[in-house]
């Protein structure tokens, strides 16, 4: 049976074939859910795919993401917000 991260990952044009990591923020107040991802995305692998699950569509992460040169699909999936990272080749 496949996990719920890679039916998520599926949906998106992240690569299907990468390790996929966790991150769930949901119950996090902001600035948390910021602060956290920024901090666990560099110590990923590069092929690595980041799911992170939140109450809310991360707007603010989106600039930083750009800046930092990932690319990110964000998924509405019942009460929560799935954003999926990964690296840009």
């Amino acid at each position: 049976m496949q996990s719920p991260d890679r039916s998520i990952v599926r949906e998106t044009d992240a690569p299907t074939d990468a390790p996929v990591e966790t991150l769930d923020v949901a119950a996090a107040g902001p600035p948390a859910p910021l602060r956290q991802t920024l901090e666990l995305l560099p110590t990923l692998d590069d092929d690595a795919v980041l799911v992170q699950y939140n109450d809310r569509a991360p707007q603010h992460l989106y600039p930083k993401l750009d800046d930092r040169g990932y690319a990110y699909e964000t998924v509405e999936r019942g009460d929560s917000v799935v954003t999926v990272i990964w690296r840009e080749p």
